[in-house]
């Protein structure tokens, strides 16, 4: 992405080849959300007839300073790129309009001009940049919000080391901070961290003076290399980890040493642990972040392990209408049944028992997990009280006599539910089975009359 050296060989370009030249025409491109604050209209009229007087930069914002403001301001974002035709400008990979496209390219956001025939245009093709139009841009964000340019302000030792020992941040975050220091993006950062010898976690207050001398002269020299190539990464010296920074994890080396990744300020963030190693308290305080890490993960782990199982991932949800077997497909692409859920309350007995009377031998699908959020068409509602367990049970055993025509069938329904919360026991002598051939009706009517007698 564009970073100060980006920037600065754009600036460069547009000083030697445009300014003094006066504009003669222009157009602004129908996109609101790169041309912010200002109407395509009144951008173009602003800036034809105006005889450009300077380029100028700070960080990763560039301004045309025309004979008479207002002035166009340039933020590069993502991709944004300067091209002039006919000139041979450095190219990134986010922003590379191919040379055999059509002039201006379809990704131009504001094409200009000169009255010598000379033209240029702004490009991006991923839309973050921004086109403003502004009187004075150095006292206007965001230009006015950004920290010394790490180009043209340079800090001392003395006003480094002053600056770093109030930050107690990690020093990668602390360089990517354009309050900070203004025209350092992610991979400057890592660059000179590498060359520097220090890990991007380290507090930026912790760091010793000799370490901060050294980020200074890293600073300075990958701003220096970068700019005599005009930006051109592939002719950046070959020790550089900026070569590797964008391999996958394990392919990714620099001088023979791996490089390794990492997140900081919510950037991935690539170094050498065999280099770069964390100085002082930093050590303990990662190594006690590590166990913390893995304290919590064991933790979450037992607690996991005292619930149901968790389904297998990939799971494979199950049409509706369907015989109820779920299926989840395993992690090497296999479909297997999903397991049951291990908590069943006593809300789902009551199903059990219609399905064992109404569908002898025959399988129902488990409730869907939590997970799924899905109910399937011949799945009872999963709240029942104790009223609803009652209504079963009648219209079970109503079923039931339909069915068979006797008691026998009532009584199998009721050994099947077993005792309900709530339910009262059923004596003793129901509890055991008549003897077989035995009628049961007339046994518990025989015991009643000898209780009378």
């Amino acid at each position: 992405m564009p970073e100060l050296p980006e920037v600065e060989a754009a600036r460069r370009a547009l000083q030697e080849h445009c300014v003094g030249k006066r504009i003669v025409s222009c157009a602004a491109a129908d996109d609101t959300k790169v041309i912010d604050g200002v109407a395509r209209d009144r951008l173009e009229a602003a800036l034809v007839g105006r005889t450009i007087a300077a380029a100028r930069r700070k960080g990763k914002n560039l301004w045309l300073a025309l004979d008479s403001p207002p002035h166009p301001t340039f933020q590069f974002g993502m991709a944004g790129a300067i091209y002039i035709k006919g000139v041979e400008l450095s190219k990134y990979k986010r922003s590379a309009v191919s040379p055999t496209e059509e002039w201006p390219s379809k990704y131009s956001k504001l094409f200009v001009q000169m009255d010598d025939g000379l033209e240029f245009s702004f490009t991006d093709k991923r839309r973050f940049a921004k086109i403003r139009l502004v009187d004075n841009p150095e006292t206007v964000p965001p230009i006015s919000e950004l920290g010394p340019d790490a180009l043209f302000q340079p800090m001392k030792l003395d006003d480094f080391m002053k600056s770093l020992s109030r930050k107690n941040v990690p020093i990668k975050s602390l360089l990517l901070d354009q309050s900070f220091i203004s025209g350092i993006g992610n991979w400057m950062a890592d660059e000179v961290l590498y060359q520097a010898r220090i890990h991007p976690m380290q507090t930026a207050s912790k760091i010793s003076k000799d370490k901060c001398a050294t980020l200074l002269l890293c600073l300075k020299e990958v701003i220096d290399k970068s700019l005599e190539v005009g930006a051109d990464s592939s002719q950046f010296p070959e020790n550089w980890i900026f070569h590797s920074r964008e391999k996958r994890p394990g392919k990714a080396f620099v001088d023979g040493k791996k490089i390794d990744f990492l997140t900081v300020g919510g950037r991935t963030s690539a170094y050498v642990p065999e280099l770069q190693k964390l100085d002082g308290a930093d050590v303990a305080a990662s190594g006690s972040k590590r166990r913390e890490d893995k304290e919590h993960g064991d933790d979450k782990k037992s607690r996991k392990g005292t619930s149901s199982p968790k389904p297998a991932k990939g799971r494979v949800k199950e049409a509706k209408g369907s015989s109820g077997k779920a299926a989840n497909a395993s992690d090497d692409g296999d479909v297997e049944e999903e397991a049951k859920p291990a908590k069943r309350g006593r809300k789902q007995s009551a199903r059990a028992a219609i399905v064992s009377t109404q569908n002898a031998g025959g399988t129902l699908g488990d409730e869907d997990s939590d997970e799924d959020k899905e109910v399937e068409e011949d799945a009872k509602p999963a709240k029942r009280g104790r009223k609803q367990i009652g209504k079963t049970m009648k219209s079970s055993s109503k079923d039931a006599d339909d069915e068979d025509g006797d008691d026998e069938a009532d009584d199998k329904i009721e050994t099947k539910q077993g005792k309900r919360r709530g339910q009262k026991t059923q004596p003793s002598e129901a509890k055991s089975l008549p003897n077989e051939g035995q009628d049961a009706g007339p046994a518990r009517r025989s015991q009643r009359k000898a209780r009378q007698t």
